[in-house]
């Protein structure tokens, strides 16, 4: 596996989230820095889980399900998004690529004891329905792709990274989401040139570059991701009744 080079102090940063989240039960980092291509000036995406005292949760009014700071940590601009427990474990039941990504991040800024807990079970919310998730954030990149008069490394390398997380994931029942470590079993050969091109520029263009072969490399890693999907042997539905009782077991040994 590839190493997933990053500077960021872990601890510090979940210091920050901390700070403007009370209860937080875990934080792991996203976004480009989880990925693999991060650049110089690339904002920090801290993502986590919170609970909500139990009190809050049987009053009459009810607490938020997601709070959204966002700040600055060494000088980067940073955001952290976090969802109540409950709303967190009803998303990992809906074959949320995102969270399960987010989940099994290495990057952990925070509750590393709580995610080994967790962790078992999210690797249980792994399905084929994920496919919908992979499949309609490759179509969003695309979108985007058609819209730009100059490619972008940024969009490109967010499209390969999202076709290959998918059909990787239908195909071994693992979440990988860090491109270089994908890129170790696909093999594409021109990820390594984009991802070091990004580097240099978050927001550059590519001027020259041949959207057309992207364009039809990504059309034929769409179709790899639906034949993994027509193959896959994963089960079709979340383990919906122990998340339930994770979370109620939760909630009660908290109160």
């Amino acid at each position: 596996m590839a190493e997933i080079a990053h500077d960021l102090d872990l601890a510090a940063l979940g210091r920050w989230a901390n700070e403007h989240v009370p209860g937080a039960l875990f934080w792991t980092v996203s976004g480009a820095h989880l990925y693999g291509f991060p650049s110089a000036d690339s904002d920090v995406d801290v993502r986590g889980a919170f609970a909500a005292p139990l009190s809050a949760l049987v009053g009459l009014r009810r607490p938020p399900e997601t709070v959204e700071p966002k700040g600055v940590f060494t000088d980067l601009e940073t955001e952290a998004v976090a969802h109540e427990i409950g709303k967190y474990l009803r998303l990992m039941a809906k074959d949320n690529g995102y969270v399960l990504e987010q989940v099994f991040s290495p990057l952990v800024a925070h509750g590393a004891e709580f995610l080994a807990r967790l962790r078992p079970l999210a690797a249980r919310c792994v399905t084929r329905g994920c496919h919908r998730h992979y499949r309609g954030f490759l179509q969003t990149q695309l979108r985007l792709l058609d819209k730009q008069t100059e490619v972008k490394a940024k969009t490109l390398l967010y499209a390969y990274r999202v076709v290959l997380t998918g059909v990787h994931l239908l195909e071994t029942g693992a979440v990988e989401a860090h491109l270089p470590t994908l890129n170790e079993r696909f093999g594409l050969a021109y990820v390594p040139e984009l991802i070091r091109r990004k580097a240099a520029a978050e927001v550059g263009t590519l001027p020259g570059e041949d959207v057309a072969f992207h364009r039809a490399e990504l059309a034929h890693w769409e179709e790899r991701l639906d034949a993994a999907h027509a193959a896959s042997r994963l089960p079709e539905s979340a383990p919906v009744e122990e998340l339930d009782r994770f979370l109620v077991g939760l909630r009660l040994g908290a109160s």
